[in-house]
Formats: C-alpha cells, sequence, structure tokens
C-alpha cells in the first residue's frame, strides 16, 4: 500500500514528490498541490518519478532539489547504451501485453525478475481481447508466468467501463507502473483509468508489426476517487528492454522464485544452477517442474552481468 514517508528531522525548504520527468529536469507537486519545474543540485544523484523529495523554491514556479527523501524501492530502464533509474516507490507493476502485435517473453520475464527484486506485486494485464485471433497463442505464451501465481487479468482498454471495474479493487490506495512495450495499448488503457490524461493513443503499425512510440517522458497520474480511491498511476515511454545491469548474482536467483524449493540442495554450495553436476535446479529443469524458458532467461541475465564487469 502507498506510505507516505515522514519528515526527516528539521530539513529546510519544501516537501513534494516527483511526478514527471524530462532528462534532468523534474516536475514536483508540492504538498499545498501546487508544482514547480525543478533541477537537481550538482552532478552527482538524481530523482525519479515517484520520489518524495526536498525542494528550495526558486522565484514563482521553480525549485531546486535539495535531497530525495529514502525511497522504498527503485526501478530501472535500459537501453543499448545505459541504464537508468526512472520511477521509485512503487506498489504494484503492472506489465501490459496484448493479443496483437507479438508481446516480448523476454520483456515480461525481465520485468518480474526487476518487480520481485524491487518487492513490488506484479500484475500482467493481457490486453486487447476484443481481437480474438490471438488469444489464444498469447495465454499459451504467459503459461510460465502463470505457473509463478503471478495474477493475468485479461481486458479490453477499448471498454473503458469495464477496464475500470475489473482494476479498480487492484489500483486503491497504490501507486501502479504501467509497463508494455509500444502497440500493447498502455495509453488507451491510460486514458481509461485517468480520462484528464489526454494520453495519446494510435493503431500499431501493421507494416512493422510494432507500435510507434507514443509517450516521451516518465510521469504520474492521479487516479480520479470516483474510479479508484487514493491511485496513482505512472507512466513511461514504451519500453524495449528492462534494466536489470544494477542486479548481483545472488538478486538475479532471487528473481526465480520457482528456484527456491531446490536451494540448498545441490552438491556444491557455491552452485550456480547453469551446468554444475548434481544440481537440483537442474535436475528439476529437467524433471520439468522449472520451465526451460525461465530458467534460459536465468542463464542470460548471468551472462550480461559476467560480460559486464569484464568491461
Amino acid at each position: 500500500m502507498r506510505t507516505r514517508p515522514g519528515r526527516h528531522g528539521p530539513q529546510a525548504g519544501v516537501r513534494g514528490r516527483v511526478v514527471a520527468a524530462f532528462g534532468r529536469h523534474f516536475t514536483v507537486e508540492c504538498e499545498d498541490g501546487s508544482t514547480r519545474q525543478c533541477y537537481p543540485r550538482g552532478k552527482k544523484g538524481t530523482a525519479a518519478v515517484g520520489d518524495w523529495v526536498m525542494i528550495a523554491p526558486e522565484g514563482p514556479s521553480e525549485g531546486a532539489i535539495d535531497s530525495v527523501l529514502p525511497r522504498r524501492n527503485l526501478l530501472y530502464r535500459s537501453d543499448e547504451m545505459r541504464t537508468k533509474q526512472f520511477a521509485a516507490n512503487v506498489d504494484q507493476l503492472l506489465i501490459v501485453v496484448a493479443t496483437e502485435p507479438d508481446f516480448s517473453d523476454e520483456l515480461v520475464g525481465r520485468a518480474l525478475v526487476g518487480a520481485i527484486n524491487a518487492g513490488i506485486a506484479p500484475l500482467v494485464l493481457l490486453n486487447k481481447i476484443d481481437r480474438p485471433a490471438g488469444l489464444p497463442a498469447a495465454r499459451a505464451r504467459l503459461e510460465p508466468v502463470a505457473a509463478l501465481d503471478v495474477p493475468i487479468l485479461e481486458l479490453s482498454a477499448r471498454d473503458a467501463g469495464a477496464t475500470r471495474a475489473a482494476l479498480a479493487p487492484r489500483l486503491a490506495e497504490r501507486t501502479s507502473l504501467l509497463l508494455g512495450q509500444s502497440g500493447m495499448g498502455k495509453s488507451t488503457l491510460l486514458n481509461a483509468l485517468v480520462p484528464g490524461a489526454s494520453a495519446a493513443t494510435q493503431e500499431h503499425s501493421q507494416a512493422l508489426g510494432a507500435g510507434k512510440h507514443t509517450t516521451t517522458s516518465t510521469r504520474l497520474y492521479h487516479v480520479p476517487a470516483g474510479i479508484a480511491t487514493g491511485a496513482d498511476l505512472i507512466d513511461s515511454p514504451g519500453f524495449q528492454a528492462f534494466g536489470l545491469q544494477h542486479l548481483d548474482g545472488p538478486q538475479i536467483v532471487n528473481g526465480f522464485p520457482e528456484f527456491a524449493p531446490y536451494l540448498g540442495k545441490c552438491r556444491f554450495y557455491n552452485c550456480t544452477h547453469v551446468h554444475e553436476p548434481g544440481c537440483a535446479v537442474l535436475q528439476a529443469l529437467e524433471a520439468g517442474r522449472i520451465h526451460p524458458q525461465r530458467h534460459a532467461l536465468y542463464r542470460r541475465l548471468l551472462e550480461e552481468r559476467e560480460l559486464g564487469q569484464r568491461y
């Protein structure tokens, strides 16, 4: 559930929450409801949408971020060049996939690993069930996720009323992050839940089989109380990758809860669960108790971490 950090000592300035980020420029919503355009002091450290911060007001509508108050968690996103933080103090991760176009199993798997390590509850939203041709295949591809007891909610974001009814009890008093590739219908979903957001929507490119980016910055929206009480939604540009380079080996293992029954039962105490004889995890994999797709993702994450340590 959402909790607001208390005041940490006699800090000067104004307390607020980051509700939008544009590079190193941030919109901070102060406790009186006003907003200020702020920048962080210095070059080290920065804020993320969802952070509670202390700012020093400058002029009628600007300010400097003096400090970021303690976070409950922090999420990262990545591209080909770098990994960067983008959302903090998140209660729930809404992973949006669709019956069309094809979604990335890799992105879904990585998002789950990130959520589990950050202590964030995942919820998969299978959108566009009004286009049923791809529904059986989408369900089949989500079977490894369903096996982890991650809830999967099927909906059509175009039916705003039904979408609100289904999601309202899951959003109330929480900060939820919408995550998904472009073309999955995230913006339509956001518009259903926050009518005032006026999020841009557009049909995905049939020729390319992929969506076009419609969001340019990370932003936090307040869901109207009549739809879900005390609910906030963070929306971010369409994801093509999910940053996990900050995780160490034990954290990567922790991101695969299906390994848990077998940990500590391997022949070697320092087993990597990749190639060692007498590995209980590999035995479970061979017996069909661990999905091959999930174990393959685990191996890729270890390889990426090892490669990153070399450079």
